[in-house]
């Protein structure tokens, strides 16, 4: 396994490369960059890097005090099968702003085991993951 950065800074991001997997991804076909961006813009954006060069992304849309939805967990296709959605899915969830976050949820067709490892639980079309807070 590579080693593998994770970053919260949103000047690293590879907006190009970033929203050209989100649209070859089943869930993002139907998005443009001007939708990327704006989505960016509001949510909390975290990147896996190698060697600088990044090679996964996630978000999630939060209220940073209750609420969150995670979503857009991507991974290049070179990088996969690596642990590296993984780091992404705890870095989001483990990050000092979501420690209040109660309440997460997120839409999968195919990656119900990756969420389940975190105590999703799938609830019809969704899955939620229910926790405490942290002080």
């Amino acid at each position: 396994m590579p080693d593998i950065e994770i970053s919260f800074d949103p000047s690293r991001i590879d907006f190009r490369a970033t929203s050209d997997q989100l649209m070859a991804s089943y869930w993002g076909a139907e998005r443009n960059d001007e939708l990327h961006r704006r989505a960016f813009a509001s949510s909390l954006c975290v990147g896996a890097y190698v060697e600088g060069v990044q090679v996964g992304f996630a978000r999630a849309i939060t209220d940073y005090t209750v609420f969150a939805y995670l979503c857009d967990v991507i991974i290049w296709q070179r990088y996969r099968g690596q642990g590296i959605g993984i780091r992404l899915v705890q870095a989001l969830i483990d990050h000092p702003e979501m420690k209040t976050v109660v309440h997460w949820s997120l839409s999968t067709n195919d990656a119900h085991g990756l969420y389940e490892k975190f105590g999703f639980k799938a609830d019809g079309r969704y899955m939620r993951l229910e926790r405490k807070p942290s002080a």
